[in-house]
């Protein structure tokens, strides 16, 4: 990966972002969230590896070095921190639009999983952090774009992969998804997730199908997905009526399926 080309091909919306590339590095959220103190600006950090990748609840993220597009942006918000609930929801909506454009069609699973026929195409890890001046969120996300059958196998079940993406330049590629993402993030911090919720359940997955919620692995509540409402939480129809579900390390499958 090549900073310049990327800079080069990145809307405006981007250009005040710097772009870092390494080949390797444990986590580029970690390597992000480290230097929250000294960042003067959004920052994109792109590794053609990571060897300590993280998901959702500390789950690791599995690839091999080419298979997938693994990269951290650092964006500064005002605030306050109630109001951020809705962002891993919106940068779910800026990628599922993104890479759609780009010939590829994906759903969203809640909270921000994007899926391709079903199976798990990209996955999304906000982390945030209070400074003196406002909040940083370090966003993380790994693009499955190949995918080694041995490598299926360590994950233990059927993942998503993007060959069509994978032909791209990686450059142009990488330049789209951030030209939207900073665009949308720029738009996220001005209104909150109100102006993405139509935009997030014209693309949910699972709208109207009976799913499970699971704690820790522990069934917690079960109904019909209804979508997100305007500040990201997800809403159940249950034989008790509708709920409001927030993520937090809640997550989500559809009744009946395997955990």
């Amino acid at each position: 990966m090549n900073p310049a080309a990327i800079a080069a091909h990145c809307a405006t919306s981007a250009s005040h972002v710097a772009i870092e590339a390494v080949a390797e590095t444990g986590s580029t959220n970690a390597d992000l969230l480290a230097r929250i103190g000294t960042l003067t600006g959004p920052v994109l950090r792109i590794a053609d590896n990571q060897t300590a990748g993280r998901g959702r609840a500390g789950r690791s993220w599995l690839s091999r070095p080419g298979a997938a597009l693994m990269f951290s942006l650092a964006w500064p918000f005002k605030g306050p921190l109630h109001k951020m609930s809705g962002l891993p929801m919106a940068v779910g909506v800026a990628l599922a639009e993104t890479i759609a454009a780009l010939g590829v069609p994906v759903q969203i699973k809640w909270p921000n999983d994007l899926l391709r026929d079903g199976a798990k195409l990209a996955g999304i890890l906000v982390e945030t952090q209070k400074t003196d001046d406002g909040i940083w969120a370090v966003i993380g996300c790994g693009v499955n774009l190949l995918m080694p059958d041995e490598l299926e196998a360590q994950i233990g079940r059927e993942v998503a992969s993007a060959p069509w993406l994978a032909q791209m330049d990686r450059n142009q590629l990488m330049a789209a998804l951030l030209s939207r993402l900073a665009a949308v993030l720029a738009e996220f911090d001005h209104t909150g997730f109100a102006p993405f919720a139509v935009r997030w359940n014209a693309l949910h997955a699972w709208q109207g199908k009976e799913v499970v919620l699971l704690d820790n692995g522990a069934e917690v509540q079960q109904g019909r997905a209804a979508g997100v409402d305007d500040i990201g939480r997800l809403l159940l129809d249950t034989e008790a009526g509708r709920v409001e579900i927030l993520s937090g390390d809640v997550s989500l499958r559809l009744s009946g399926a395997q955990p």
